[in-house]
């Protein structure tokens, strides 16, 4: 499912060359995966759709988010904190990486929305962080 989510947000924001329409593109594509009218608008946490669009429009921090995506699922042993950790380093990386693209606020802004959104759908996960109720994604501590 990651690499067909992750495609399916890449082809909305590959659509046009235009940044703005390939923002709303993919901004769309994001909005429907995380509110599936076909799952009772109760679909997925985004992540993977929203690299997708990323890669498409602007892949070195996306690529970059990527890293820090595997670097904290190995160290923490959880998706939902490298998904976290991921969604709100990106805005950061494009500031860093991106600094005279003419589109660079539009960049980060969108970037900022995508990473409220993720926490947002990500807040069961946080809650059972915090109450030490989150179970590893593998190794120690896995579901069964």
């Amino acid at each position: 499912m990651f690499l067909l989510d992750t495609a399916k947000g890449a082809a909305a924001a590959l659509l046009s060359t235009h940044v703005p329409t390939q923002l709303a593109a993919g901004a769309a594509a994001i909005l429907g995966h995380v509110f599936s009218p076909l799952a009772r608008f109760k679909g997925g946490r985004g992540v993977a759709t929203s690299l997708g669009v990323f890669l498409a429009i602007l892949p070195i921090p996306a690529l970059l988010a990527l890293g820090i995506w595997i670097l904290v699922v190995l160290v923490s042993r959880r998706v939902s904190v490298a998904s976290l950790a991921a969604a709100l380093a990106y805005p950061f990386l494009v500031a860093w990486k991106a600094p005279h693209d003419p589109y660079r606020t539009a960049y980060i802004v969108a970037g900022a929305l995508v990473a409220a959104l993720v926490v947002i759908r990500h807040l069961p996960n946080i809650r059972r962080l915090i109450s030490g109720t989150e179970h590893s994604t593998f190794g120690k501590g896995a579901k069964p």
